[in-house]
Formats: structure tokens, C-alpha cells, sequence
């Protein structure tokens, strides 16, 4: 029979902490990020959901937006001198914008609108070499106001790709994706990709200066503000149908802007 005083002696090894290995550190670090960061997600497929039809499902919004923060946990490096928030931010919204994309929820006659809209916008803004009136718009395409609005309404949706779907040629002309490229021209701290960086921003800034105001004021609330379409009404004395359209001119208007930039 062991003596009270080699229990003792036991019960102090048995009752020390259990060293957490490196691993498990970093296994527990990461949940902590899950949970911190898991309304950030919710947050961000609302916010996409508004602008979505209603058979696109919020949950799977969210489920792919999870699977997009575990990967910004996984590959964030801190040495680069950036905010997790923000590339986490980014890698969500793409993992989501991914996940709609293999829905392919969109029909083929709302892209095709939307292509018209595009083209018929740039058509008129290259004549007259400022910003297209709606009757313009609606005369190039051969439809009356209320056939131009709808077209508008229509292509709501879709609109949402432009900030993704841009395509930046990097050294070598190769086009790569939206989501990596955008994110290296960001934070890449080379000379070169740090001046492509602030052409890039100074050509952006000056196509939403270009903007007309109500648009402007829209993209502006929506974008820096984080608004819903639903406040910027409020703010603007409009209903949620009309920004709506403000913004998917505003988005087509400056994805010409943008795509003259990389054609250049």
C-alpha cells in the first residue's frame, strides 16, 4: 500500500496543467477566430442576399462565406502589414461570390441584357464623352423608358460579379483571377505593384468622380457608408427599386471606365 505522503506526490503530477503543444495552440487560436468572426459572415451574406433573388438561400451564402474565412485563417501572413479583418473580408465575399457562380443561378437572357446595357452605355458615353442620360440609353437600345428601367431591374443581380470578375494582366499578360490579383495589387510591396497599385486607385476615384451626383451619393452610401438599399432610399428620398437601378448604372458605368483602363 502506497504511503500518503507518494499519493500526494501523484495527485501534484496528475493535477499540472497539460503543456499545450504548438499545435493545439494553433488549433485553439483558429476557433477563436471562427467564433470572432463568424457574424462578420452572417453580416456579409445579408447584406448579399438583399441584392439576390429570393430562391437564393442565405444559409448557403453563409456556409461558403465560413469556408472562406477558414481560408483567410489558413493563408493570412502577417508579415505583408495587413488587417485580418479586411483580407478576411475579401476571401468571404469571394468564397460566396464562388458559390453563386456554381449555382449559375443567372439565366442566359439576364446576362444578355446585361451585356446590352453594358455595350449600349458605352456606345452613347464614347459619342457624347460624358455621362449617358437615360432616354439615351433607352434609344440605343430600341426600347422605351419603362422597357430600359425593367432591363435595369432585370439585371440587378448580376451586377454584383463586376467587382470580382475583373481581370488584371500581371507581368508575364497572363489573365488571373479577381480575387488574387486584386488582393496582391493591394499589399504587394514592390515598386512596381505599389505604382500599379496607386494608378489603379487614382483611376477608380476619378470614374466615381465622374459619376452623376444621385449616383454617386448611392455608390458612395452603399460602398463606404455600408448602407442597405432599403436606408439609402431613406437618406435619399427614393424607393429601394430606384437605388437599386442608381446602382447598377453606377456598377456599369464603371466597369467600362475600368475595362477601357485594362485595354489600354
Amino acid at each position: 500500500m502506497q504511503s500518503p505522503q507518494a499519493t500526494k506526490r501523484k495527485l501534484k503530477v496528475y493535477n499540472r496543467p497539460v503543456p499545450i503543444r504548438s499545435n493545439d495552440k494553433k488549433e485553439t487560436k483558429r476557433e477563436d477566430l471562427v467564433t470572432r468572426y463568424a457574424p462578420l459572415v452572417k453580416t456579409i451574406a445579408g447584406r448579399l442576399a438583399l441584392r439576390l433573388p429570393q430562391h437564393i438561400s442565405q444559409d448557403d451564402l453563409t456556409s461558403a462565406g465560413l469556408m472562406g474565412l477558414l481560408d483567410a485563417i489558413d493563408k493570412f501572413d502577417v508579415e505583408k502589414g495587413v488587417e485580418f479583418k479586411s483580407y478576411a473580408e475579401f476571401r468571404i465575399k469571394g468564397a460566396m461570390i464562388d458559390e453563386l457562380r456554381s449555382m449559375d443561378w443567372v439565366p442566359r437572357s439576364v446576362r444578355k441584357n446585361a451585356k446590352m446595357l453594358a455595350e449600349a452605355y458605352s456606345k452613347v458615353e464614347n459619342r457624347a464623352m460624358r455621362p449617358a442620360h437615360d432616354e439615351e440609353v433607352a434609344k440605343e437600345l430600341g426600347v422605351d423608358l419603362n422597357g430600359f428601367y425593367k432591363l435595369l431591374d432585370d439585371s440587378r443581380g448580376i451586377s454584383i460579379f463586376n467587382e470580382y470578375d475583373m481581370k488584371i494582366q500581371n507581368g508575364n499578360g497572363d489573365g488571373e483571377s479577381a480575387e488574387e490579383d486584386t488582393f496582391e495589387l493591394g499589399f504587394d510591396q514592390s515598386p512596381l505593384q505599389t505604382l500599379k497599385k496607386a494608378e489603379l486607385v487614382k483611376v477608380i476615384a476619378g470614374a466615381i468622380d465622374r459619376l452623376p451626383k444621385n449616383e454617386k451619393t448611392a455608390v458612395s452610401l452603399y460602398y463606404y457608408e455600408e448602407l442597405t438599399m432599403k436606408e439609402i432610399g431613406e437618406v435619399m428620398g427614393y424607393t429601394e427599386s430606384r437605388v437599386s437601378q442608381l446602382h447598377t448604372k453606377a456598377v456599369i458605368r464603371l466597369k467600362n471606365n475600368l475595362k477601357n483602363y485594362f485595354d489600354k
